[in-house]
């Protein structure tokens, strides 16, 4: 009697087949995973950079000589509290004070961004 040779996979084949997806399908997944976590810290770092920005920015339109300290505070952006500190130090140049500001979410230790600007003295100013 001839054998029948039935088109079709044989159980080897169909379940290296499938250990090969599912390797695939966990590489892939870790990608995924990898990618929204840098998406998230560089939301993070960017809107981190705006509070900073918007602080230094405050200090420029109200015309502030701030004294030479160290002070923080906390504001809101896009639904998050952010926390920053503001570093006012001399510089060689008496008409110039440095400002750096650090900012971190929430109450975490980890900063997200830091800037560094400079004030001009105000005419008038003691």
């Amino acid at each position: 009697m001839k054998a029948r040779h039935t088109p079709g996979f044989t159980l080897i084949e169909v379940l290296i087949a499938l250990a090969i997806a599912a390797i695939a399908l966990a590489a892939i997944s870790r990608v995924v995973a990898q990618s929204i976590d840098t998406t998230a810290a560089l939301r993070d770092r960017e809107l981190g950079t705006w509070v900073a920005q918007n602080q230094l920015a405050q200090l420029r339109l109200t015309h502030a000589w701030p004294p030479t300290d160290t002070s923080d505070g906390e504001t809101k952006m896009a639904g998050r509290k952010w926390r920053w500190t503001q570093v006012v130090a001399s510089t060689p140049y008496a008409q110039l004070r440095r400002v750096e500001i650090t900012v971190g979410v929430g109450k975490s230790k980890h900063n997200v961004a830091e800037l560094t600007g400079f004030l001009r003295k105000p005419e008038g100013a003691p």
